[in-house]
C-alpha cells in the first residue's frame, strides 16, 4: 500500500474511534483559554473521581491550540492514573486522542501502534467492533466532555448520561453527571433536575459540589430550610473549598446577603484570580447593591448617596469588563454591564452592549430570550421606544423554547400592549398583539375575543370610508 493508501487507512480507523476528536465537541475558539483555565481549576480543586478524563480534554484543548507536544504530556499523565496490570474501558479514550495527535503530528506509525491497543483492548473486552466500544464507561465519558464544552454541547450529554444510567442506574458517577446537566438545561418551572440532583447527593454524600447545586436549586423552588442544611454543610466540608465558595457566593447574592457573598467571592478569587466566572458573579453583586442603594436613597442624602452608587456601578462595570477579558463570548457578562449603564444614563454604551450580545454566535435559546427580553426593556424605559420594545419582545418570542426568559418576555408584551390599548394608540394593532399574547399563553377564549374585537373595529374603520 503507498504512503497515501496508509494515510486514508489511518484516518479512516482513527473515525471510527470514540474520543474527543470524534465527539463533535462544540465550542468558540475565544472560549479556549477560558475552557483551558477551567479544566486547570477543576483537577486542581474538585475531587474528581477520574481525573483522566479532564487530563483528556485538556489534551484536546491544547490540540486546538496548535500546541500538540503539550497535548501529548496530557494524555502522559491520564495514561499514569491508570494502574498497571488493569485494563480499564476509558483507556480507549487516552489510545484514541494519543492516536489523533500522532496522525496530525505527521507520525503515522506512532498512530497506528496507538489504534492497535485500542483494538487488542476492544478485542479482550469481546466488543463486535475493531475499534470501538458501546458501554457504560465510554457513554459516561462522552458525556463529561461534553458536559464540560458548554451549553451548546449539554443536550448530547444529557443523552450520554441518561443512556449509560440504564445500564447502572445507581452507579454514582452517572448520576452526578446527569444531575449536573439537567441543573445547567433548567430553565423552565418543570424542575427537571431537582430528584436527578437530590439522588446524586444520596448516592455521594460526601460530594459538596453536587450538595451545593442541590442547594441552589432548592432555592428556586422555595425550599429554603433544605437549602440552608445543603450550603452549611458544603461549606464546612474541607474538600473542593475553592471551587465550593463561587456557587455558595451564588446561593448568598441571590439570599440577598451581599457582603457574604462578596466576601466570598474575594477567597475564591484569591485562588483563581483569572477566573471569568468569579468576576461575573462579582459584578452582579455589585448590580445588585446599586440597584438597592438607588431604591433607598432620600432626598436629603442625594448627593452622597449618588457618589456611593456610581462608585458601586463602576465595580460592577469594572468586574463585567475583567469577565468579558478572559472569556469574550461570555453574552450575558455584556448584558448586565450594559443594564449598569443605562442606569447610569450612558444610554449610547449601554446600546452597543446589547448589540454585541445580541450578535453573538450561536446562543443558547434561553439565553437569547432573555437578551431581548432585557434589551427590549431598555427600549422600552430608557430609551422611551416601545415600538422598538415590542419588535425586540416578538423577535424573543419566535425562540420556541419553554423558559423563564419566554415567560418574561410574555408578560413585557401584554403589559405594554395593555397599556396603548388604555392609552388608545394604534388600538387594533395592540388588541391583536394581546391576542397574540393569550395565544402563547395557551388562553384560547381571551385569544380569540382579543381577534374578534380587532376584526370589529377594523370594519368600522373601513366602513367610515
Amino acid at each position: 500500500m503507498g504512503e497515501n493508501g496508509t494515510h486514508n487507512q489511518v484516518k479512516e480507523n482513527l473515525l471510527q474511534l470514540r474520543c474527543h476528536f470524534t465527539w463533535r465537541l462544540l465550542f468558540e475558539d475565544d472560549d479556549l483559554p477560558d475552557l483551558e483555565m477551567r479544566i486547570s481549576e477543576q483537577v486542581q480543586f474538585l475531587d474528581i473521581k477520574n481525573p483522566g478524563g479532564m487530563h483528556n480534554l485538556m489534551a484536546y484543548v491544547k490540540h486546538q491550540e496548535g500546541h500538540d507536544k503539550e497535548a501529548l504530556q496530557s494524555l502522559k499523565e491520564a495514561e499514569a492514573l491508570v494502574q498497571r496490570g488493569q485494563l480499564d474501558k476509558r483507556s480507549l479514550v487516552t489510545w484514541g486522542n494519543c492516536a489523533w495527535v500522532h496522525y496530525h503530528m505527521g507520525n503515522l506509525a506512532k498512530a497506528q501502534t496507538y489504534l492497535d491497543k485500542v483494538e487488542n483492548a476492544c478485542k479482550e473486552f469481546a466488543s463486535p467492533f475493531r475499534y470501538r466500544m458501546e458501554c457504560a464507561e465510554m457513554d459516561s465519558e462522552e458525556g463529561w466532555a461534553l458536559l464540560k464544552c458548554g451549553g451548546r454541547n449539554y443536550t448530547r450529554a444529557m443523552a450520554c448520561f441518561a443512556k449509560a444510567l440504564e445500564v447502572e442506574p445507581e452507579n454514582p458517577e452517572y448520576n452526578t453527571g446527569y444531575a449536573i446537566v439537567a441543573y445547567r438545561q433548567d430553565t423552565d418551572d418543570n424542575n427537571i433536575s431537582l430528584e436527578p440532583l437530590r439522588k446524586a447527593v444520596r448516592l455521594n454524600p460526601e460530594d459538596p459540589y453536587i450538595k451545593v447545586l442541590l442547594a441552589l436549586k432548592l432555592q428556586d423552588v422555595g425550599e429554603l430550610a433544605e437549602a440552608e442544611t445543603h450550603i452549611e454543610e458544603a461549606l464546612s466540608s474541607t474538600s473542593c473549598q475553592p471551587y465550593i465558595v463561587r456557587y455558595a457566593a451564588k446561593y448568598y447574592r441571590r439570599k440577598g446577603c451581599l457582603d457574604k457573598a462578596l466576601h466570598l467571592l474575594h477567597r475564591a478569587l484569591q485562588a483563581s484570580p483569572t477566573s471569568a466566572y468569579l468576576h461575573y458573579q462579582r459584578g452582579l453583586c455589585y448590580k445588585k447593591k446599586m440597584s438597592q442603594l438607588k431604591r433607598k436613597t432620600s432626598r436629603n442624602r442625594q448627593s452622597r448617596a449618588q457618589d456611593n452608587v456610581q462608585d458601586l456601578a463602576q465595580m460592577a462595570i469594572c468586574n463585567f469588563q475583567k469577565t468579558l477579558k478572559l472569556r469574550p463570548t461570555f453574552e450575558m457578562a455584556y448584558v448586565y454591564m450594559a443594564e449598569v449603564q443605562a442606569e447610569m444614563g450612558q444610554y449610547e454604551t449601554a446600546e452597543g452592549n446589547f448589540q454585541k450580545a445580541l450578535t453573538s454566535k450561536n446562543l443558547v435559546a434561553h439565553i437569547e430570550q432573555d437578551i431581548h427580553f432585557r434589551y427590549g426593556r431598555f427600549q422600552e424605559w430608557h430609551r422611551k421606544s416601545e415600538d422598538k420594545a415590542i419588535a425586540l419582545y416578538l423577535k424573543g418570542l419566535r425562540v420556541e423554547e419553554q423558559s423563564f426568559a419566554r415567560r418574561n418576555l410574555l408578560n413585557a408584551l401584554e403589559k405594554v400592549t395593555e397599556k396603548r390599548i388604555q392609552q388608545n394608540v394604534r388600538v387594533v394593532e395592540s388588541i391583536s398583539l394581546l391576542g397574540l399574547v393569550h395565544k402563547l399563553k395557551g388562553q384560547v377564549k381571551q385569544a380569540l375575543l382579543c381577534y374578534e374585537k380587532a376584526l370589529r373595529l377594523t370594519g368600522e374603520v373601513n366602513s367610515e370610508f
